[in-house]
Protein backbone atom coordinates (compact mmCIF):
# COMPACT_ATOMS: atom_id res chain seq x y z
CA UNK A 1 0.00 0.00 0.00
CA UNK A 2 2.80 2.45 0.77
CA UNK A 3 4.42 2.14 -2.31
CA UNK A 4 1.64 2.13 -3.97
CA UNK A 5 1.14 5.64 -2.14
CA UNK A 6 4.65 6.59 -3.54
CA UNK A 7 3.87 6.02 -7.12
CA UNK A 8 0.68 8.13 -7.07
CA UNK A 9 2.01 11.09 -5.32
CA UNK A 10 4.61 11.00 -8.22
CA UNK A 11 2.27 10.77 -10.50
CA UNK A 12 0.17 13.53 -9.46
CA UNK A 13 3.31 15.75 -9.11
CA UNK A 14 4.26 14.72 -12.82
CA UNK A 15 0.46 15.69 -14.01
CA UNK A 16 0.49 19.48 -12.26
CA UNK A 17 3.87 20.25 -13.81
CA UNK A 18 2.79 19.17 -17.15
CA UNK A 19 -0.03 21.54 -16.93
CA UNK A 20 1.73 24.11 -15.55
CA UNK A 21 4.17 23.30 -18.71
CA UNK A 22 1.30 23.14 -21.20
CA UNK A 23 -0.05 26.92 -20.01
CA UNK A 24 3.32 28.16 -20.75
CA UNK A 25 3.23 26.54 -24.46
CA UNK A 26 5.17 23.53 -24.00
CA UNK A 27 3.90 20.86 -26.50
CA UNK A 28 6.56 18.31 -25.51
CA UNK A 29 8.79 17.51 -22.31
CA UNK A 30 11.48 15.17 -21.37
CA UNK A 31 12.21 12.94 -18.40
CA UNK A 32 14.80 14.70 -17.70
CA UNK A 33 12.62 18.15 -17.49
CA UNK A 34 10.43 16.10 -15.11
CA UNK A 35 12.76 14.72 -12.67
CA UNK A 36 14.60 18.24 -11.75
CA UNK A 37 11.03 19.91 -11.21
CA UNK A 38 9.72 17.12 -9.23
CA UNK A 39 12.88 16.57 -7.49
CA UNK A 40 13.46 12.79 -8.26
CA UNK A 41 15.79 10.59 -11.38
CA UNK A 42 14.96 11.11 -14.95
CA UNK A 43 15.02 6.63 -15.00
CA UNK A 44 12.29 7.07 -11.70
CA UNK A 45 10.06 9.19 -14.29
CA UNK A 46 10.50 6.45 -16.63
CA UNK A 47 9.77 3.86 -14.71
CA UNK A 48 6.65 5.20 -13.18
CA UNK A 49 5.52 5.99 -16.66
CA UNK A 50 6.55 2.76 -17.96
CA UNK A 51 4.37 0.99 -15.75
CA UNK A 52 1.58 2.54 -16.78
CA UNK A 53 2.51 2.28 -20.60
CA UNK A 54 2.92 5.88 -20.95
CA UNK A 55 5.43 5.88 -24.20
CA UNK A 56 7.60 8.69 -25.80
CA UNK A 57 10.93 8.73 -27.32
CA UNK A 58 14.81 9.78 -27.07
CA UNK A 59 14.41 12.46 -29.56
CA UNK A 60 11.31 13.69 -29.15
CA UNK A 61 10.35 12.85 -25.34
CA UNK A 62 6.67 12.71 -24.12
CA UNK A 63 3.60 14.54 -25.68
CA UNK A 64 2.33 16.95 -22.86
CA UNK A 65 -1.81 16.15 -23.96
CA UNK A 66 -0.76 12.59 -24.38
CA UNK A 67 0.41 12.17 -20.54
CA UNK A 68 -1.79 14.42 -18.93
CA UNK A 69 -5.26 12.65 -20.19
CA UNK A 70 -3.45 9.39 -19.13
CA UNK A 71 -2.57 10.49 -15.73
CA UNK A 72 -6.05 11.75 -15.62
CA UNK A 73 -7.61 8.69 -16.24
CA UNK A 74 -4.94 6.79 -13.83
CA UNK A 75 -6.00 9.45 -11.04
CA UNK A 76 -9.52 9.55 -11.47
CA UNK A 77 -9.57 13.29 -12.37
CA UNK A 78 -11.51 12.73 -15.91
CA UNK A 79 -14.68 12.25 -13.63
CA UNK A 80 -16.57 14.51 -11.11
CA UNK A 81 -14.58 14.52 -7.81
CA UNK A 82 -17.41 14.45 -4.82
CA UNK A 83 -16.63 15.36 -0.92
CA UNK A 84 -18.58 15.64 2.02
CA UNK A 85 -17.51 17.12 5.23
CA UNK A 86 -18.30 15.19 8.66
CA UNK A 87 -18.62 17.62 11.42
CA UNK A 88 -19.32 21.41 10.91
CA UNK A 89 -17.69 23.03 13.80
CA UNK A 90 -14.63 25.77 12.91
CA UNK A 91 -12.52 23.52 10.84
CA UNK A 92 -15.19 21.66 9.01
CA UNK A 93 -16.76 25.40 7.75
CA UNK A 94 -13.44 26.58 6.74
CA UNK A 95 -13.58 23.30 4.49
CA UNK A 96 -16.60 24.24 3.00
CA UNK A 97 -15.82 27.86 1.95
CA UNK A 98 -12.47 26.67 0.99
CA UNK A 99 -12.48 28.36 -2.35
CA UNK A 100 -9.38 25.68 -3.60
CA UNK A 101 -11.30 22.68 -4.32
CA UNK A 102 -13.42 24.00 -7.23
CA UNK A 103 -10.09 25.12 -9.16
CA UNK A 104 -8.67 21.15 -8.60
CA UNK A 105 -12.03 19.36 -9.61
CA UNK A 106 -13.16 18.81 -6.37
CA UNK A 107 -17.00 19.81 -5.22
CA UNK A 108 -18.57 19.83 -1.57
CA UNK A 109 -21.39 18.42 -1.61
CA UNK A 110 -22.89 18.23 1.40
CA UNK A 111 -21.89 18.24 5.57
CA UNK A 112 -23.01 16.53 8.61
CA UNK A 113 -23.44 17.81 12.37
CA UNK A 114 -25.37 16.42 15.27
CA UNK A 115 -26.05 19.95 16.60
CA UNK A 116 -29.26 21.18 15.30
CA UNK A 117 -28.24 24.78 15.30
CA UNK A 118 -25.85 24.30 12.11
CA UNK A 119 -28.36 22.01 10.05
CA UNK A 120 -29.61 24.09 7.06
CA UNK A 121 -30.90 21.77 4.37
CA UNK A 122 -31.17 24.93 2.15
CA UNK A 123 -27.64 26.27 2.53
CA UNK A 124 -25.63 26.32 -0.55
CA UNK A 125 -23.97 23.41 0.62
CA UNK A 126 -26.29 21.59 2.50
CA UNK A 127 -25.99 20.70 6.33
CA UNK A 128 -28.01 17.35 7.30
CA UNK A 129 -27.93 15.38 10.31
CA UNK A 130 -25.60 12.90 11.18
CA UNK A 131 -28.34 10.13 11.14
CA UNK A 132 -28.84 10.93 7.05
CA UNK A 133 -25.15 10.02 6.05
CA UNK A 134 -24.99 6.20 5.17
CA UNK A 135 -28.35 6.88 2.82
CA UNK A 136 -26.42 10.03 1.57
CA UNK A 137 -23.19 8.70 0.80
CA UNK A 138 -24.95 5.24 -0.78
CA UNK A 139 -27.36 8.00 -2.97
CA UNK A 140 -24.84 9.82 -4.54
CA UNK A 141 -21.56 7.54 -4.76
CA UNK A 142 -19.56 9.61 -2.25
CA UNK A 143 -16.31 8.11 -2.53
CA UNK A 144 -14.17 10.30 0.35
CA UNK A 145 -15.42 11.88 3.21
CA UNK A 146 -12.93 14.70 5.66
CA UNK A 147 -13.52 13.93 9.09
CA UNK A 148 -13.23 16.87 11.21
CA UNK A 149 -15.56 15.35 14.48
CA UNK A 150 -13.97 15.25 18.06
CA UNK A 151 -11.38 12.54 18.90
CA UNK A 152 -14.13 10.57 20.87
CA UNK A 153 -16.75 10.28 17.79
CA UNK A 154 -14.25 9.38 14.86
CA UNK A 155 -13.30 5.60 15.14
CA UNK A 156 -17.01 4.69 15.30
CA UNK A 157 -17.67 7.79 12.26
CA UNK A 158 -15.03 5.46 10.20
CA UNK A 159 -16.96 2.32 11.03
CA UNK A 160 -20.22 3.22 9.59
CA UNK A 161 -18.48 4.84 6.69
CA UNK A 162 -16.90 1.22 6.30
CA UNK A 163 -20.47 -0.32 6.06
CA UNK A 164 -21.06 2.81 2.46
CA UNK A 165 -19.77 2.88 -0.24
CA UNK A 166 -16.96 5.31 0.59
CA UNK A 167 -13.59 4.54 0.42
CA UNK A 168 -11.58 6.29 2.57
CA UNK A 169 -11.17 9.88 4.71
CA UNK A 170 -9.08 12.58 5.35
CA UNK A 171 -8.74 12.32 8.92
CA UNK A 172 -8.90 15.69 10.98
CA UNK A 173 -9.45 14.73 14.10
CA UNK A 174 -7.00 14.85 16.51
CA UNK A 175 -6.23 11.07 16.95
CA UNK A 176 -4.56 8.82 14.59
CA UNK A 177 -6.73 6.22 12.46
CA UNK A 178 -5.53 3.33 10.51
CA UNK A 179 -6.45 2.37 6.97
CA UNK A 180 -6.91 -1.32 5.98
CA UNK A 181 -6.78 -3.01 2.64
CA UNK A 182 -10.45 -1.59 1.49
CA UNK A 183 -10.61 1.48 3.39
CA UNK A 184 -7.63 4.26 3.06
CA UNK A 185 -7.42 7.02 5.68
CA UNK A 186 -4.89 9.71 5.39
CA UNK A 187 -4.42 11.70 8.49
CA UNK A 188 -3.39 15.20 8.72
CA UNK A 189 -2.66 16.81 12.53
CA UNK A 190 -2.40 20.17 12.15
CA UNK A 191 -0.76 21.12 15.47
CA UNK A 192 1.39 18.27 15.12
CA UNK A 193 2.50 19.86 11.28
CA UNK A 194 2.82 23.39 13.41
CA UNK A 195 5.01 21.80 15.95
CA UNK A 196 7.17 20.17 13.56
CA UNK A 197 7.91 23.12 11.61
CA UNK A 198 9.01 24.95 14.81
CA UNK A 199 10.90 22.20 16.14
CA UNK A 200 12.64 22.38 12.69
CA UNK A 201 13.15 26.31 12.23
CA UNK A 202 14.78 25.66 15.90
CA UNK A 203 17.19 23.04 14.67
CA UNK A 204 18.43 25.44 11.48
CA UNK A 205 18.90 27.86 14.04
CA UNK A 206 20.87 25.57 16.33
CA UNK A 207 22.95 24.66 12.95
CA UNK A 208 23.58 27.87 11.98
CA UNK A 209 24.40 28.86 14.93
CA UNK A 210 26.99 26.56 15.27
CA UNK A 211 28.61 26.98 11.85
CA UNK A 212 29.17 30.54 12.37
CA UNK A 213 31.15 29.56 15.57
CA UNK A 214 33.91 28.03 13.24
Amino acid sequence: MVGNQEVIRRLAKYRNVMRKMKALGLVKVFSDNLADACGVSASLVRKDFSMFNITGNKRGGYRIDDVVARLNVLLGKDKKQKIVIIGCGKLGQALMNHNGFPRVGIRVVAAFDSDPRVLDAEAPIPIFHIKRIREFIDANKIKVAALTVPEPSAQSMVETLKKTCCSGVINFSPIVLKSDEDFLIHNINIEQEIENLFYNIHFAEIHSAKTDEK
